[in-house]
């Protein structure tokens, strides 16, 4: 479908993963429309993902910690900016009730059959149905072909202020290279892997690989990081908590490779160029994996998975069933062809 409109808005206040699996879609946006205005409605959280991007003139701000004092004005400042054409890529209700509130003339937005919440009764334009195996980050790409526009480049284009990079390099200073991340916790406790098993992992890697390891994580993820510290003697700097986002793309694009669980920091692995080996259990890396890494994906074992649960009720059997010797392989398959293709690590 061919439209030339002048300002553009994408509505996606979902989570860091989800909003950057659809930073190349908005980088595909502004390559068809560059003088068009291309504006981003985002939740603090993922907000500094679309700091200093290129492809994005404009980040819309909604609180949702205390959405009953932000909402009107959220809304009111997004009618008041004329979009003509809004890309609705979250397909809930809030997001439909975005999209509508904007006044554009073009809403794009999920088909009913891939839509909840009643969301698709708020857009006038839906991209086609999709197989319910189809990866997001496909999915999300699928809005660029109903534009007509050209699924190819696929590019991220993050890039770090001279003090952020300044910041990184003091973080990991006495980190040797190459070093492995490893990201722990998730934001569904279902997805969560153990501390005894990442603590196995972080030692494997030192000891078969002489990968020195850094943790990633965030607040949340204190204690968790902790109990795996406790277990590793040597080679392993604790940054659970200690980092910004952006700090921690920085970390995870100096690092050899990566190791989690299904969250955020697995997509940002990927989007830097980051091999990453994704431990699966509740959720599946055919619909969410990390863009690129499908071979290195390793799903637990249980008759229920995958169950889509936020909280497991059987102590999460599939997570369990993951072994080190998996994640040894892996990562022996990710160091082999990184040596055959470019013959050195990266440095810290």
């Amino acid at each position: 479908m061919k439209i030339k409109p002048s300002k553009i808005l994408i509505v996606l206040h979902g989570s860091i993963g989800d909003v950057t699996r659809a930073i190349p879609l908005a980088n595909l946006i502004k390559r068809a429309y560059p003088k068009a205005v291309l504006a981003w409605a985002v939740e603090p959280l993922a907000f500094p993902l679309l700091q200093n991007l290129p492809a994005i003139d404009e980040i819309i701000l909604f609180d949702r910690r205390c959405w009953w004092r932000s909402a009107i004005p959220f809304l009111r400042e997004i009618r008041s900016k004329g979009f003509e054409m809004v890309l609705d890529l979250q397909r809930h209700f809030k997001s439909g009730l975005v999209s509508w509130c904007s006044g554009a003339p073009y809403r794009l937005g999920f088909h009913r059959r891939d839509a909840k919440e009643f969301n698709w009764l708020f857009n006038n334009l839906h991209i086609p149905a999709s197989d319910h195996e189809i990866s997001k980050f496909d999915h999300y790409l699928r809005f660029a072909a109903f534009l007509d526009i050209e699924p190819r480049p696929i590019e991220w284009g993050f890039e770090l202020t001279i003090e952020e990079e300044k910041s990184v390099r003091g973080l990991l200073r006495g980190v040797n290279a190459p070093f492995a991340a490893i990201f722990v916790g998730s934001s569904w406790k279902s997805k969560q892997w153990f501390p005894g098993q990442t603590a196995k992992t972080a030692a494997l890697l030192h000891d078969r690989f002489g990968l020195d390891i850094v943790l990633l994580g965030g607040e949340g993820d204190v204690s968790f990081a902790g109990e795996v510290a406790g277990f590793v003697s040597a080679g392993l700097r604790n940054l659970v908590g200690r980092t910004s986002l952006r700090e921690a793309i920085g970390v995870l694009r100096r690092a050899e490779l990566a190791v989690g669980p299904d969250t955020g920091l697995m997509h940002l692995s990927a989007a830097v160029g980051t091999p990453v080996v994704s431990l699966w259990g509740a959720t599946s890396p055919v619909r969410t994996g990390p863009y690129g890494n499908e071979q290195y994906a390793i799903r637990g074992k249980a008759d229920c998975s995958p169950c889509y649960l936020r909280d497991c009720p059987i102590g999460r059997i599939c997570m369990q069933s993951i072994g080190i010797d998996e994640v040894a392989t892996k990562v022996e398959k990710i160091l082999f062809q990184k040596t055959r293709v470019y013959g050195s690590q990266k440095q810290v």
